[in-house]
């Protein structure tokens, strides 16, 4: 029973390829939903509909485990998928990107849920930029999940749209750097000058392009990889639950749109061949 990875499209990709590298030994099973790509300009009740479908999609392919690898669906439609759908399915479990990225950034255990101000050390004066899709920041999960847990932390959110179509269109790269370069600009023209602490590319298309935003960043902005922290948390989940695991090594990808097209355009962004299947 494989592990399965769940995104929207291609920007999944880059977590799957973080849980290969750690987990060698798991199978797992990718399923993009590129036929409804990009998410973050569906509304929340659609993004919430899409990600049911391909969970179950991927329950029906024998998945006990998923991974949402899309921060638009963990941000928007996780909480809800687990609290209101999954305990329809007693042995399933679905994990989001969501959830690693806010314990690393603040040093404090999602399952606190806030500890208590008497045992939390004052904080210091933080700030974090984040650039993700219009849903992720209209939702301001991260900024609400951070805050909570360390009130010292400044939040700036970016809102990056066209930058997913660009990417899973096979946009020309010099399109992708204006796209970027207009973002970065207006992040940093809102610091005014302020430093960062962190910055997280909330979107997991974003890495795709990670020099084009490390390029058009202050050099001294620390980018965090969410790939490497889910792929640290999943490692860590399946020590404490060995049920989850899946040994095999080896991994299916299927997607909602073209495979041949699919294949192609995730061959030239990844760098490495895939072949996709048409998802049943």
């Amino acid at each position: 029973m494989p592990i399965g990875v769940f995104d929207s499209g291609h920007g999944g990709l880059t977590v799957w390829r973080a849980l290969a590298t750690h987990l060698p030994e798991q199978d797992f099973l990718y399923l993009g939903d590129h036929a409804n790509a990009p998410y973050g300009e569906h509304n929340p009740e659609e993004i919430y509909r899409l990600t049911m479908i391909g969970v179950e999609r991927l329950f029906a392919g024998g998945c006990r485990l998923v991974v949402l690898a899309c921060n638009t669906a963990a941000a928007v439609a996780l909480r809800r998928l687990q609290q209101d759908w999954l305990p329809a399915y007693p042995e399933r479990r679905i994990l989001g990107i969501f959830v690693p990225t806010v314990e690393h950034l603040t040093g404090v255990a999602w399952a606190q849920d806030p500890p208590s101000r008497a045992a939390r050390p004052a904080d210091p004066r933080r700030t974090a930029a984040g650039f993700a899709t219009t849903r992720t920041v209209e939702s301001h999960a991260y900024a609400h999940e951070i805050r909570r847990r360390a009130p010292g932390f400044a939040v700036h959110e970016t809102a990056c749209p066209g930058l997913v179509a660009a990417l899973e269109g096979g946009a020309p790269r010099e399109e992708i750097r204006r796209l970027v370069g207009g973002f970065c600009g207006d992040l940093t023209g809102r610091l005014e000058g302020a430093g960062l602490d962190a910055v997280v590319l909330g979107c997991t298309h974003f890495p795709l392009v990670e020099e084009e935003f490390r390029a058009a960043l202050p050099a001294a902005a620390p980018l965090i990889s969410q790939s490497d922290l889910v792929a640290a948390g999943l490692a860590g989940y399946l020590e404490r639950r060995p049920g989850f695991a899946a040994p095999g090594g080896g991994t299916r990808f299927l997607t909602t749109g073209d495979p041949a097209l699919v294949s192609a355009r995730a061959s030239a962004l990844l760098g490495a061949p895939f072949v996709f299947e048409a998802a049943g």
